[in-house]
């Protein structure tokens, strides 16, 4: 299933100013709390430049996603590359420490497509195919790494599962814990896949 890329806007530095204010606003309280009063006020630029620059509040939360999910994948690139030709064990063990890092960096409130999800339901939302596209596009990463479907769907729920766990400070060390039983998981999948070709 192909998904349609969002629009996206060229950013001038009045933009880029309502961008960076829109990003620590809807990440700290939410989309749907942050008027674009508030946005506007914080980067020191009026609504009617807003508006100007983006059309609508929606295209703004296009961006602050979009943007989200292509710093992630350009972290996460880097990571991997470091560990280019490593076992397929230690390359899914790197995206468990990558998203460990990254959320203890980019703040301690959770997945910001999960949360955005939270609040953006309809996938006539403009923004909604950046948040399934970005989930998507790690269900694909892991099954890639692992080498099966199936196991790929197994780490993404272990991945999402972190996610969450962190975000909601269920227990710490949600992303170690994830990361081990990952480990496992790996571990036994390449037990079969010896098993079976020595016969």
């Amino acid at each position: 299933m192909t998904t349609k890329k969002p629009h996206r806007v060229e950013l001038t530095p009045a933009a880029r100013r309502a961008l960076r204010a829109a990003e620590r606003l809807f990440y700290a309280h939410g989309i749907h709390a942050v008027g674009v009063d508030l946005i506007a006020a914080e980067a020191g630029i009026t609504k009617k430049t807003l508006y100007d620059r983006f059309g609508s509040k929606e295209q703004l939360v296009v961006e602050y996603l979009a943007g989200r999910d292509e710093r992630w994948r350009a972290f996460l690139a880097e990571r991997l590359e470091a560990r280019e030709g490593a076992p397929a064990g230690e390359r899914i063990d790197a995206v468990f420490v990558a998203a460990r890092d990254w959320a203890e960096r980019e703040g301690g409130k959770g997945c910001s497509m999960v949360n955005a999800h939270a609040e953006i339901s309809d996938p006539a939302h403009p923004a909604y195919a950046v948040i399934t596209g970005h989930k998507r596009w790690m269900r694909d990463l892991f099954a890639d790494l692992a080498g099966d479907e199936e196991s790929g769907r197994t780490l993404t729920l272990l991945y999402e599962g972190a996610l969450v766990a962190y975000g909601l400070q269920v227990f710490p060390e949600a992303f170690d814990h994830a990361r081990t039983q990952a480990r496992q998981l790996v571990g036994r999948a390449a037990s079969r896949s010896g098993a079976s070709g020595d016969q």
